[in-house]
């Protein structure tokens, strides 16, 4: 699976991704105290919906456009459609923000965020979009790679207690990509043990995930919990029919606040045979 974002902006897995990240974000903001913020595989930062690779596929009119339609009324996705207004105040009416526009809006002054991006002309495209930000520091790097290269987090002598990683590789390598993103959690839970970390990936069979669900649940976190959106039955392994998120160390009554909100997007989105998942691997003790 070659998961080329332009492509992709805005469809389901987009809202799913996006819906959570900005409710991590809404819990962090909650305390006084600084945080920071690591996007791993960042993209351009910034998507136009009505561009030819967008267009080509037409994805994000089952994704945004169905959640504009629908309008939920769960404060969850409220906040991101409000997000999704403020991208497009400034960047125009096709304008679909990426994750580290995302982090960028939710985050306050005093926070800070690490976006990396390999492709060089993506990465390229970010520097652009955020050179103005002080907050954010763009990276041309292997995400991986950054973990160890940036966890702990510091900014001069700031040292950051509390933050985010967000990791959502283009699955190239299918399958076998969870291998590396379960060493890289495992990485950067060793380096930053009360950091909050989300990994975001697809879904064409659920069955076929099962292995890494069980080496997920091994991970050393406090507490593990899935959250995974199927917006058909995953009854062919030839298309994404969802989605899912791994979050480690979620904020207190994480699962609480995303049930309703989970249900929601399956009714907005969802065809027949569309399904929500929410399950703990792991609770904290």
């Amino acid at each position: 699976m070659n998961y080329r974002h332009a492509f992709h902006a805005g469809n389901h897995a987009d809202v799913l991704k996006h819906v959570v990240l900005l409710a991590l974000c809404e819990a962090l903001t909650a305390k006084p105290s600084p945080c920071f913020a690591l996007d791993t595989h960042a993209g351009r930062g910034l998507y136009k919906l009505d561009g030819e690779a967008a267009q080509a596929t037409g994805e994000a009119q089952d994704g945004i456009a169905r959640l504009q339609a629908e309008a939920p009324r769960d404060p969850a996705i409220q906040r991101y459609l409000a997000a999704v207004r403020a991208c497009r105040s400034q960047h125009g009416g096709a304008a679909y923000p990426g994750s580290p526009w995302l982090l960028g809006h939710a985050l306050r002054e005093t926070d800070r965020i690490a976006a990396c991006e390999l492709h060089p002309e993506e990465a390229a495209v970010l520097k652009q979009h955020f050179a103005a930000d002080p907050r954010i520091a763009v990276h041309a790097r292997d995400g991986y790679a950054a973990l160890k290269a940036l966890l702990p987090p510091k900014h001069g002598a700031q040292k950051f207690a509390r933050g985010l990683v967000l990791i959502d590789p283009p699955f190239e390598a299918q399958l076998a990509e969870f291998d590396l993103a379960l060493a890289a959690l495992k990485e950067g839970l060793a380096r930053w043990p009360q950091g909050m970390f989300a990994l975001w990936y697809p879904i064409k069979q659920g069955r076929a995930l099962h292995p890494f669900r069980r080496a997920a649940a091994k991970l050393p976190a406090k507490s593990a919990l899935l959250l995974e959106l199927l917006v058909r039955a995953d009854d062919s392994p030839l298309r994404m029919n969802g989605s899912g998120l791994l979050i480690l160390n979620p904020p207190w009554q994480f699962d609480v606040a995303m049930r309703p909100t989970l249900d929601a997007l399956r009714r907005a989105l969802g065809e027949p045979g569309a399904s929500a998942r929410l399950e703990w691997l792991r609770e904290a003790a």
